[in-house]
């Protein structure tokens, strides 16, 4: 028996992952599908592509196109939510700032170098017109590494999914001061090249179940219920999650679309080139259109 190893964070938008991966649809061809939880993100999901302790990773658009230009030995193969995502931006629950404009000396936390976390907070800089060069980083690992070091004395701010950090904003452990969007579709799915090398079209036909199964929660009346009790989310947090987020149910990728996000990216420092698609995406598993 073979193991294809899948990583993702643990949060909602991988339900569909999650319960593909439960049925182990591959169990007769003598494959065995391993769903991994990676609390401290896409740098880190990065970091395991690299190493090999991965085979797919579902990692944030921005964090995998600068990992790729910087050597990482994958391939994307699709989008796996195609909307944004809408990021919260936090403090302590009881830090005297109440809004952006009261924040002086950009200060964030972040997950790890690489990471959502960071990349974002150069989309927030330039919208926010401070200057990205006086930006100032703290590593703390994930969400609850950030709530430990968070202090209600120093105003240094974390970006992460609104909905995901919503129960400690509601139990005012911290406080959202304001929100901002990923300018691209939020999470890519990543196939390392030596998984490609060895499963096939095995991982493109997991990539068609995922994206049937995401189709079938994303128009089921019951997905709300069931990501309620699955991941401790009040129900209406989750109905307003769900009216704001599109899985992606299709390989098919837009031209256009990848290429001004490049150019966004690079406008934002993110990336140093614009990437020829053919050298990242699964040219022949993919339809591309203009």
């Amino acid at each position: 028996m073979k193991t294809l190893r899948i990583t993702g964070v643990p949060e909602h938008f991988n339900l569909p992952w999650k319960k593909v991966i439960s049925r182990q649809p591959f169990a007769s061809k003598g494959i065995e599908l391993k769903w991994t939880e990676e609390s401290r993100g896409s740098g880190q999901m990065n970091k395991a592509i690299r190493e090999g302790e991965t085979d797919i990773a579902l990692i944030l658009t921005e964090s995998f196109l600068q990992d790729f230009e910087n050597g990482s030995p994958a391939k994307m193969m699709g989008f796996h939510v195609s909307s944004p995502l809408i990021w919260g931006i936090h403090v302590h629950g009881n830090s005297t700032i109440n809004a952006l404009d009261q924040i002086d000396s950009p200060s964030f936390l972040i997950s790890r170098n690489g990471s959502g976390s960071q990349l974002m907070s150069y989309v927030l800089a330039k919208r926010e017109n401070w200057d990205s060069e006086n930006l100032t980083f703290r590593i703390v690992g994930n969400l609850p590494g950030a709530l430990q070091v968070m202090s209600p004395e120093k105003p240094e701010m974390f970006l992460w999914e609104k909905y995901t950090t919503k129960p400690w904003v509601d139990r005012r452990e911290m406080k959202r001061i304001g929100e901002v969007l990923s300018p691209w579709p939020c999470f890519a799915m990543v196939v390392s090249n030596t998984a490609l090398e060895e499963f096939g079209e095995i991982i493109f036909e997991l990539r068609q179940l995922v994206y049937q199964e995401s189709s079938k929660l994303q128009d089921s009346e019951s997905t709300a219920e069931e990501i309620h009790k699955l991941y401790d989310l009040k129900l209406e947090d989750v109905k307003s999650w769900l009216s704001q987020t599109q899985w992606a149910k299709e390989a098919i990728i837009s031209k256009k679309e990848l290429n001004q996000a490049m150019e966004e990216m690079i406008q934002l420092g993110i990336l140093k080139n614009k990437l020829r698609l053919e050298d990242f995406l699964t040219m022949d598993h993919l339809t591309l259109t203009l």
